[in-house]
């Protein structure tokens, strides 16, 4: 199989902090490159995709090893925007889990043992990639968002986890209408990001 090259923003050892896996150890592996746009990133520094940050797969993957956790999770920017057919292949071959988190607004390519599908009105989701989301995860930033949750859910699978999370900087406002919105709706959970309070990668 071709080992091309993918544009790596950065890649690091840390905790994952939010979703169904929160807490465990994770190698996150953020490509960059994304036009999804949203105005509350806070990754703007993925958005641009700069000739310095390509990285062979086999080094990618290689660094991923030295690590003791089998789990790897490719983020961004929108890491959707590449084929990713190649990097899950080596990462399996590796023996590690492949998890993936994205907007759903390209069309699915790798090989996923958890996809985490976080729509945003700034660019729509392919229904066909909600469709194949394990979970679902909707950033509260107004009021509103739970209307938008609920348009989404309806098109998920039967057994895909979903999950209210608050936007960070509204977090106070947001945390209040999330819980009273789950007592209300118990097939949601509320997500966090610990990685945040926990002052972490």
């Amino acid at each position: 199989m071709e080992q091309p090259s993918l544009p790596i923003m950065e890649h690091f050892y840390t905790l994952q902090g939010e979703g169904v896996f929160a807490g465990q150890a994770a190698y996150f592996i953020r490509l960059a490159g994304c036009d999804v746009g949203c105005v509350w990133c806070d990754v703007k520094e993925s958005w641009e995709v700069h000739p310095k940050q390509w990285m062979p797969i086999d080094d990618i993957v290689g660094q991923a090893a030295a690590f003791p956790s089998r789990m790897a999770v490719i983020t961004g920017g929108e890491p959707l925007m590449y084929d990713l057919t190649a990097l899950t292949h080596h990462l399996k071959q590796a023996g590690f889990r492949t998890h993936i988190e994205t907007s759903g607004a390209y069309p699915l390519s790798g090989q996923w043992d958890w996809i985490c599908v976080s729509p945003k009105k700034f660019k729509a989701p392919l229904p066909e990639v909600v469709a194949e989301a394990d979970e679902l995860k909707i950033i509260v930033f107004h009021k509103s968002d739970f209307e938008w949750a609920e348009k989404y859910a309806a098109m998920v699978k039967p057994g895909c986890r979903l999950l209210l999370q608050p936007e960070w900087d509204k977090k106070h406002s947001s945390e209040a209408l999330i819980v009273d919105y789950v007592k209300a709706h118990p097939q949601w959970s509320i997500s966090i990001q610990s990685h945040k309070y926990l002052d972490i990668p």
